[in-house]
């Protein structure tokens, strides 16, 4: 299939089924094998050795054992990288084992100065997903972090700078980043976009000069809220790197997840598209509801660079509002709603609700944390018209006078 002549919803629903035909079956098989036959010691070690180095399977040898390779995680990885326009993708047991193994291969494939022995350097834009500040603050993988704000990039790199990690939209406050203008102020530094809340529907950075786009699969490309998984885009060389990465630590995708994920991405265009006209209606209508002090939404304010133009294809479907009266009426919403569900994550076929600070920005630095009075929508595809009276009522709730505020859950407890 040649998918230069496809467009994205075919792209979607065909991507990695090359093989099917030639199998003789139709829908996606799925190969829980974790050992394979080896025809002989020779052609398996040197199958082995190919794939513990990165590479791929030799046809002779086998793919020998599930921690290296297994085809239907392959299968999803083409499908995957089709969408993204990438020449690869590697595909993660979770979207942070994606993220720790680009940041690994990033500093394990860099060529210090004669004599060097700096620690590898790293630039991150905030905000990003809880979860990544966290890993980057941390010193569990022996490199530096520098954290700074979109036009802060270029006089953060430093000689030994190997990653430029960015995420747009941003987590939760739904900022846009310009990719291409840090890919300039980077100045050579590889970029890698955390791509999840726009998904490939709506943002292709690998086409705007980024070396790697990264998605939680857990989100949008399975969209069942079923499956854990991470999965990065890139150039053949930079997969080369990643493999080798996961090979050695084990974190390959299971094959059931990819087989869940690759079927995620059959309806990925349809549900984005979705679940976004029902997000515009709802930030019109919240942007006038008296218990809204602030929408977040892409565009919101005007979008005087034109991302929404030239870096986007739309908004997405991901919404956070800050409310008059602070946590207390963050805690009295969230508790209130219905038909959304109070959970962390995103992306799935029904509605979420959840407030960063407490949740998944809870380990970031304090300076970095999002407000206390920020909650952050995941908008499904439930009827807009059952979104929007849900809301209604617990932005009323949100709204009355509090007997008490529940142990534990005071705004101090966050800080």
């Amino acid at each position: 299939m040649n998918s230069k002549l496809m467009n994205l919803d075919s792209m979607a629903v065909h991507g990695g089924r090359e093989d099917l035909q030639a199998l003789g079956v139709h829908a996606l098989p799925i190969d829980l094998s974790t050992t394979n036959p080896l025809p002989d010691i020779e052609l398996g070690g040197d199958s082995y050795e190919s794939m513990a180095l990165g590479g791929h399977p030799l046809p002779a040898g086998g793919s020998v054992y599930a921690r290296l390779w297994n085809p239907t995680v392959a299968r999803f990885e083409v499908g995957l990288a089709q969408l993204e326009q990438a020449q690869a993708a590697v595909a993660f047991a979770s979207g942070m084992a994606a993220m720790t193994a680009a940041i690994l291969a990033s500093t394990s494939t860099a060529t210090p100065t004669a004599g060097d022995t700096r620690k590898r350097h790293i630039v991150a834009v905030r905000p990003l997903y809880g979860g990544t500040d966290h890993l980057l603050a941390s010193v569990l993988l022996g490199v530096d972090v520098t954290f700074c704000e979109e036009g802060e990039v270029a006089g953060a790199v430093r000689d030994n700078t190997v990653l430029i990690i960015v995420e747009t939209p941003a987590n939760p406050t739904l900022d846009l980043v310009d990719i291409r203008s840090i890919v300039t102020q980077g100045g050579g530094v590889r970029v890698l976009v955390d791509n999840t809340f726009a998904t490939p529907i709506l943002q292709n950075p690998i086409s705007l000069g980024a070396a790697m786009s990264l998605h939680s699969a857990t989100k949008y490309l399975g969209g069942h809220g079923d499956a854990v998984g991470g999965v990065i885009a890139c150039d053949e060389k930079t997969a080369e790197a990643l493999r080798r990465v996961r090979a050695i630590t084990g974190a390959i995708l299971h094959p059931l997840g990819a087989y869940l994920l690759h079927r995620g991405l059959a309806t990925l265009p349809i549900r984005v598209r979705n679940q976004q006209a029902s997000a515009r209606r709802i930030v019109t209508w919240l942007a006038n509801h008296p218990a809204v002090e602030k929408v977040y939404f892409p565009g919101s304010d005007g979008d005087p660079r034109s991302l929404l133009q030239h870096q986007m294809r739309g908004q997405g479907a991901m919404v956070s509002i800050s409310l008059r009266g602070g946590f207390e009426a963050a805690t009295r919403f969230t508790s209130a709603v219905r038909i959304f569900t109070h959970a962390v994550s995103l992306g799935g076929v029904d509605s979420l609700v959840q407030h960063p600070a407490a949740l998944t920005h809870r380990p970031v630095a304090p300076e970095a944390r999002p407000s206390a009075s920020l909650v952050r929508l995941s908008i499904g595809l439930e009827g807009v018209e059952d979104l929007i009276a849900d809301l209604d009522q617990a932005l009323t709730a949100a709204s009355s006078t509090p007997d008490s505020v529940p142990v534990n859950q005071s705004e101090s407890a966050l800080l």
